[in-house]
């Protein structure tokens, strides 16, 4: 199978090309996993982490991507969840403890950086870490919120907002232009501000339904009730990667 493997962790000051093409066997899944050929991988900015070694990788030579839209080719012994030719999707957690600290848990290990993830032409992920994906979204559509949209989501989650309150979103990428679509679709009622530096991105933000957009010293019409902020994760150990921990 073709992939781009990152053979090893390179500034974009020192190289022009940290991930090359090589053709490499195709992985076999092993007990509770399967195999997806991937249809679609979504680029994150924690790539540039592992690149540029502020979460890199334990070893050398590994496979990047963690927003994984791939359907079923493969399945390994034990292997109940899900059917051959079924669309899923893979995120940021390859597998973890299952329970609600899994994120933070020392079991935890990365896709894309503890093991191989998608970019390439195939993948093994364990199947309880393999999500149905509802057909309403295109393959390209369901690959960001495989991470960003999970990000965004959990940060809506904690600012804990009722309709018809005003949210604060601070910051504007990847994961803020979808929680800004996800609090109007839950608070209709509800506003919502934006505060950016990038007089491109408070464009954007109006353009998607926010009530107002300003500069991050700007002061809105009205306080919020709550703030959120869509950012990325912290660096965590892992249980493949513990020259991680913060």
């Amino acid at each position: 199978m073709r992939a781009m493997v990152l053979t090893s962790g390179a500034g974009f000051d020192r190289s022009g090309e940290p991930l090359g093409m090589q053709d490499l066997p195709r992985p076999v899944p092993g007990d509770g996993e399967l195999l997806l050929r991937v249809l679609v991988c979504g680029v994150c900015h924690t790539e540039l982490d592992e690149i540029e070694g502020r979460t890199p990788p334990a070893k050398y030579p590994v496979i990047p991507g963690h927003e994984i839209v791939g359907r079923v080719a493969e399945l390994g012994p034990d292997c109940r969840r899900h059917k051959i030719g079924q669309r899923l999707g893979v995120g940021w957690i390859h597998s973890s403890s299952g329970g609600a600290d899994e994120n933070i848990n020392r079991a935890f290990v990365a896709t894309g950086r503890d093991v191989d993830g998608g970019y390439a032409e195939y993948v093994v992920v364990p199947e309880r870490y393999a999500y149905p994906i509802p057909e309403i979204f295109s393959d390209a559509e369901a690959a960001p919120l495989l991470c960003a949209g999970a990000v965004g989501f959990r940060s809506l989650q904690l600012a804990n907002i009722a309709d018809g309150q005003i949210l604060g979103l601070t910051g504007f990428g990847g994961s803020g232009h979808l929680v800004l679509q996800m609090a109007r679709y839950l608070y209709p009622d509800g506003k919502v501000f934006v505060f950016a530096r990038s007089e491109k991105e408070r464009a954007f933000a109006l353009e998607l339904g926010a009530d107002w957009s300003g500069d991050t010293s700007d002061v809105p019409p009205e306080p919020p009730h709550a703030s959120a902020r869509a950012a990325g994760w912290s660096s965590m150990p892992s249980a493949r990667n513990p020259r991680t921990a913060t």
